[in-house]
């Protein structure tokens, strides 16, 4: 049984390399990835026929490099667009669907993303500093992204195993810097958070479950009722966290005897 567990488990983290890792042989300096074929008038433009029942679509469009700040483009289809390094600042992106789309480096400080989706998506330093992510679905890419706080309240990070016919997806958030950021209630089940920032984040009642937290540091942090069944906290820094003692399954995380704790 225990080598039947080994090869499952070499072969789902096989097939979850293969189903994120989107960027394998793509040249991010092409036409493609780094030009705009619209400006932000005609972004404006569609915007303006836009409807609850026909939403914006830009399905597919080259939009990078755009200034696209503090539009209201909520519900709209940015279904495997490219919007690499575009400035969203302060744009209200509320349900919108961001699936497989690729916004490397792109900033969206203070963007308001209520219950999107973004599935699949390629969000590598990104900076969403004080963006709302409250109940999204966020199973993309977000290494190196900087959430200083920001919200994923009651959003679904984790990886549904319940559907895996693309691999493991779920929420990578490896080396990513999440001081203060807002997590109460948030899914991070199975979520890479290793050598995260989350100092003074508030994970109250978050879902740690199976998550890997090798070398993350979440010095001040708030656990209470936070789920830690299976976590990995390998050289994890736990450091004056508040409610601790109220904390779930902590006896059952991994490594726990290789915390730092002062």
């Amino acid at each position: 049984m225990r080598t039947i567990g080994l090869a499952l488990g070499f072969a789902l983290a096989a097939v979850a390399a293969g189903a994120q890792d989107m960027m394998r042989d793509v040249d991010l300096s092409s036409p493609a990835m780094v030009s705009a074929e619209m400006s932000r008038q005609d972004v404006e433009a569609i915007i303006a026929k836009a409807s609850a029942a026909a939403p914006a679509d830009f399905t597919g469009k080259r939009l990078s490099g755009l200034d696209l700040s503090g539009l209201d483009l909520t519900g709209a289809v940015f279904r495997a667009a490219r919007l690499n390094k575009t400035r969203l600042v302060g744009a209200k992106l509320d349900r919108a669907i961001l699936d497989q789309a690729w916004l490397l480096d792109a900033d969206l400080t203070g963007a308001s993303l209520k219950g999107a989706n973004l599935f699949a998506s390629q969000m590598a330093r990104a900076r969403l500093d004080g963006a709302d992510l409250s109940g999204a679905r966020i199973a993309g890419d977000l290494t190196g992204a900087s959430l200083v706080g920001a919200s994923i309240a009651g959003a679904s990070l984790g990886a549904d195993m319940r559907n895996q016919s693309m691999g493991l997806m779920r929420g990578v958030l490896r080396s990513a810097n999440l001081e203060r950021l807002n997590a109460r209630n948030a899914d991070l089940s199975r979520v890479d958070l290793e050598f995260a920032v989350l100092r003074a984040a508030d994970l109250s009642g978050a879902s740690l479950k199976n998550a890997q937290l090798g070398g993350a540091d979440l010095t001040g942090a708030t656990v209470t009722d936070t789920d830690f069944d299976g976590a990995d906290l390998v050289s994890a820094k736990l450091i004056d966290p508040v409610g601790l003692d109220r904390a779930k399954n902590f006896d059952k995380a991994k490594n726990r005897e290789r915390l730092i704790t002062k």
